[in-house]
């Protein structure tokens, strides 16, 4: 793997502007292609984002159709270690350029190790997220990755460190930062319309998850299906074809559980709207399911998959002392007072769709101002949402430093921020 650019050196695009500049100065002919140079109305190459895709499943060719509709992405190559996805990534990608160019590959490493790649969208199981990224950010790469970007509190912190560290672009796939009936929400409880914010209500899934294993079946061959790669820094487990077909979440090595599973979108929506996104709560008391917490300015947190008005998945609710909003993934909005509904439009953009957000990461990678999920932001929503299944695998209140980022006088729980992974991954 090569190594990670230095903030000071000249990138791909502004090497390939400089040189058309400097190449026009000098009275030389010119022998670059008008593609190149976006001279037949394409985007010119030192405005392209050069991309490729590691572990690209169904979600992530959601993510990739979005972001081939955008002309200044020009996505190259896929790795995945299994055959059948990087086959239709390639015939995806192909068709949409019409050529065969569409490099596919095995490991990560040789996406990773190409130098015109500029970025890449990671949309891989749950278990690679963290270490994927973090290979990436040392790579030099920008990184758009599909939701949750962590499985442990400790996996958090090490991400946004990276990403700062070696000043990278980073947008986690929590798009609904970018859809319109949700910003809309969070600026009803910013402007002060709801009066002083008490509580707030993310929508999550059952916290369960299960340690079983499914029956062995025969090992695929290493070039249909890279058993060993597909687990990463998981605990070894016999191959099970459902694991590999989707079927991997609820096991708890894969999983992080239904909390984190809408929570990295619903509990991030509510940090917004209680302006914690640096922060997370500090006393989390699991209710049955449902996990119930307290931020340090005393607004509550409650995490639960009940007792919505129907809206859609991914619910949010935040309450105030002069009015209430709800809204979810259909666009629909229920406020209080009805008097605000005056100064709402129309939303029909779906929550599950990451066009904007995708957007918004392109500009960033062209600007390096910091996208709307950044590392730094959605460590701190998933801390909380890892916190909150802490607290409901112990079946016991506990109290939480977000600034050691620590269980307070309690080893047990402290015990639970990290995971083991297996040799040789290491983050």
């Amino acid at each position: 793997m090569r190594r990670p650019e230095h903030a000071s050196q000249v990138n791909r695009r502004e090497f390939l502007a400089r040189s058309a500049a400097l190449i026009g100065s000098v009275g030389v002919p010119l022998l670059v292609s008008g593609r190149a140079l976006g001279l037949n109305g394409s985007v010119p190459a030192s405005e392209r984002i050069v991309m490729g895709g590691i572990g690209i499943g169904p979600r992530g060719r959601t993510d990739l159709a979005c972001f081939l509709r955008n002309p200044d992405v020009q996505f190259v190559a896929v790795a995945d270690p299994q055959s059948d996805r990087r086959k239709l990534v390639k015939e995806m990608v192909d068709k949409h350029y019409q050529n065969s160019d569409c490099q596919t590959y095995h490991s990560f490493f040789d996406v990773l190790d190409r130098e015109d790649i500029d970025a890449v969208l990671i949309a891989t199981g749950d278990r690679w997220h963290t270490l994927a990224s973090i290979l990436a950010a040392k790579a030099g790469k920008d990184i758009y990755c599909e939701k949750p970007c962590s499985m442990t509190i400790a996996e958090s912190r090490a991400l946004a460190d990276t990403i700062r560290r070696y000043g990278r672009i980073y947008q986690a796939g929590t798009q609904r930062r970018n859809i319109g009936n949700f910003i809309f929400a969070i600026n009803l409880v910013h402007s002060g319309k709801l009066g002083k914010l008490h509580t707030v209500h993310a929508n999550t899934l059952d916290p369960r998850t299960t340690k079983d294993w499914l029956p062995a079946e025969p090992e695929p061959p290493k070039d249909v299906c890279d058993w060993d790669l597909w687990l990463g820094p998981c605990p070894w487990r016999p191959f099970n074809q459902r694991y590999v077909n989707g079927g991997w979440r609820g096991f708890f090595d894969f999983h992080g559980g239904g909390i984190l599973e809408w929570g990295s979108h619903t509990v991030d929506l509510c940090q917004w709207a209680n302006q914690a996104d640096d922060t997370a709560p500090i006393e989390y008391e699991p209710q049955g399911n449902h996990v119930h917490a307290t931020y340090a300015n005393g607004v509550k947190l409650i995490m639960r998959d009940t007792g919505w008005l129907g809206l859609g998945t991914c619910s949010v609710r935040f309450e105030g002392d002069e009015g209430w909003v709800e809204t979810g993934d259909s666009g629909q909005v229920a406020v209080f007072p009805e008097s605000l509904r005056s100064e709402m439009p129309v939303f029909t953009m779906a929550g599950t769709d990451p066009s904007t957000h995708i957007r918004d990461f392109l500009d960033c990678v062209k600007s390096r101002k910091q996208p709307a999920s950044n590392a730094s932001v959605v460590a701190q929503s998933h801390i909380a949402c890892h916190a909150a299944y802490i607290a409901w695998q112990l079946g016991r209140k506990v109290r939480f430093d977000p600034v050691k980022e620590e269980f307070i006088g309690d080893d047990e729980a402290n015990r639970l921020r990290s995971r083991a992974l297996r040799e040789p991954w290491h983050i």
